[in-house]
């Protein structure tokens, strides 16, 4: 089976995604949160990057 290819183009809309938050304590004891793409969505501008880990091959 073939993995899928995700393309996006400048200005298309997101598809809905959920990720784990680093933000607000997690990993000093505080519990783990999440974010998702809809807890924005209309209501403020996201802008989405992806950079790779250092020292990995691209």
């Amino acid at each position: 089976m073939a993995k899928p290819t995700w393309k996006m183009q400048v200005g298309e809309t997101a598809p809905e995604f959920r990720l784990r938050a680093t933000g607000k304590g997690a990993g000093r004891g505080e519990p783990i949160t999440h974010v998702a793409l809809s807890d924005f969505r209309g209501k403020k501008n996201v802008v989405l990057a992806f950079v790779p880990a250092a020292f990995t091959p691209v």
